[in-house]
Protein backbone atom coordinates (compact mmCIF):
# COMPACT_ATOMS: atom_id res chain seq x y z
CA UNK A 1 0.00 0.00 0.00
CA UNK A 2 1.32 3.50 -0.94
CA UNK A 3 1.79 5.95 1.27
CA UNK A 4 -0.52 8.75 1.51
CA UNK A 5 1.33 12.44 -0.09
CA UNK A 6 0.86 13.57 3.35
CA UNK A 7 2.43 11.22 5.29
CA UNK A 8 5.61 11.19 2.79
CA UNK A 9 6.18 14.88 2.75
CA UNK A 10 5.82 15.09 6.65
CA UNK A 11 8.33 12.26 6.47
CA UNK A 12 10.41 13.83 4.25
CA UNK A 13 10.35 17.09 6.28
CA UNK A 14 11.79 15.09 8.95
CA UNK A 15 14.44 13.58 7.50
CA UNK A 16 15.95 16.38 6.10
CA UNK A 17 15.45 18.35 9.55
CA UNK A 18 17.27 15.50 11.10
CA UNK A 19 19.79 15.46 8.61
CA UNK A 20 20.36 18.89 9.56
CA UNK A 21 19.02 20.45 7.02
CA UNK A 22 15.88 22.98 6.48
CA UNK A 23 12.50 22.13 4.48
CA UNK A 24 8.73 23.85 4.24
CA UNK A 25 5.78 23.04 2.63
CA UNK A 26 5.38 25.89 -0.06
CA UNK A 27 2.20 24.30 -1.57
CA UNK A 28 -0.43 21.54 -0.17
CA UNK A 29 -1.78 19.38 -2.20
CA UNK A 30 -4.30 16.71 -2.19
CA UNK A 31 -3.78 14.62 1.09
CA UNK A 32 -4.34 11.61 -0.46
CA UNK A 33 -2.46 11.50 -4.01
CA UNK A 34 -1.77 14.48 -4.74
CA UNK A 35 1.63 14.63 -6.93
CA UNK A 36 4.86 16.11 -4.95
CA UNK A 37 7.60 18.23 -6.33
CA UNK A 38 10.60 19.04 -4.86
CA UNK A 39 12.81 22.51 -4.88
CA UNK A 40 16.31 21.92 -3.75
CA UNK A 41 17.65 24.52 -2.79
CA UNK A 42 21.55 24.71 -2.35
CA UNK A 43 23.19 26.99 0.22
CA UNK A 44 24.59 29.40 -2.63
CA UNK A 45 20.72 29.74 -3.95
CA UNK A 46 21.08 27.64 -6.92
CA UNK A 47 17.66 25.80 -7.19
CA UNK A 48 16.64 22.17 -8.59
CA UNK A 49 13.23 20.88 -9.22
CA UNK A 50 12.38 17.21 -9.09
CA UNK A 51 8.91 16.06 -9.83
CA UNK A 52 7.40 12.82 -9.93
CA UNK A 53 9.44 10.10 -12.18
CA UNK A 54 7.69 8.79 -15.47
CA UNK A 55 6.26 5.28 -14.98
CA UNK A 56 9.04 3.85 -17.12
CA UNK A 57 11.18 4.35 -14.15
CA UNK A 58 9.38 2.10 -12.01
CA UNK A 59 10.98 -1.60 -12.27
CA UNK A 60 7.85 -3.63 -10.91
CA UNK A 61 4.91 -4.78 -12.68
CA UNK A 62 1.84 -3.19 -11.43
CA UNK A 63 0.90 -0.49 -9.22
CA UNK A 64 4.37 1.19 -7.51
CA UNK A 65 4.72 1.20 -3.56
CA UNK A 66 7.37 3.85 -3.56
CA UNK A 67 7.73 7.29 -4.70
CA UNK A 68 10.23 7.95 -7.17
CA UNK A 69 11.55 11.73 -8.48
CA UNK A 70 13.50 13.13 -11.56
CA UNK A 71 15.50 15.97 -12.00
CA UNK A 72 13.38 18.43 -14.05
CA UNK A 73 15.18 21.35 -13.94
CA UNK A 74 18.94 21.46 -12.74
CA UNK A 75 20.70 24.33 -11.63
CA UNK A 76 18.31 26.72 -12.33
CA UNK A 77 17.23 30.38 -11.18
CA UNK A 78 14.07 30.85 -9.07
CA UNK A 79 12.41 32.47 -12.21
CA UNK A 80 12.68 29.61 -13.93
CA UNK A 81 11.36 27.43 -11.05
CA UNK A 82 8.60 29.22 -10.94
CA UNK A 83 7.64 29.25 -14.53
CA UNK A 84 7.81 25.10 -14.32
CA UNK A 85 5.49 24.67 -11.52
CA UNK A 86 3.21 27.39 -12.35
CA UNK A 87 2.75 25.61 -15.70
CA UNK A 88 2.53 22.11 -13.54
CA UNK A 89 -0.40 24.09 -11.54
CA UNK A 90 -2.53 24.53 -14.39
CA UNK A 91 -2.15 20.80 -15.20
CA UNK A 92 -2.72 19.54 -11.41
CA UNK A 93 -4.04 21.99 -9.21
CA UNK A 94 -3.56 19.26 -6.77
CA UNK A 95 0.16 19.26 -6.35
CA UNK A 96 2.33 19.32 -3.38
CA UNK A 97 5.57 21.98 -3.30
CA UNK A 98 8.18 21.12 -0.98
CA UNK A 99 11.40 23.31 -0.85
CA UNK A 100 14.49 21.97 1.15
CA UNK A 101 17.99 22.98 1.94
CA UNK A 102 20.41 20.52 3.02
CA UNK A 103 23.79 21.78 2.69
CA UNK A 104 25.07 18.49 1.15
CA UNK A 105 25.98 17.55 -2.46
CA UNK A 106 23.46 14.78 -2.56
CA UNK A 107 20.12 13.85 -1.30
CA UNK A 108 19.49 10.45 -2.29
CA UNK A 109 19.26 8.97 0.63
CA UNK A 110 16.34 11.61 1.22
CA UNK A 111 14.27 10.73 -1.91
CA UNK A 112 14.90 8.30 -4.12
CA UNK A 113 15.45 9.65 -7.48
CA UNK A 114 15.62 7.99 -10.77
CA UNK A 115 16.60 8.85 -14.13
CA UNK A 116 14.38 7.55 -17.34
Amino acid sequence: MRVTSDLWVSALLRRVQSAGGFGAVLRRGAAEAGAIFIVRRSRMGAMTLYGPAPQVAYEEEGKPQDRRFSEMLGTADEEAVRARLDKETRFDPDLWVVEIETGRPEDEDLFPVRTP
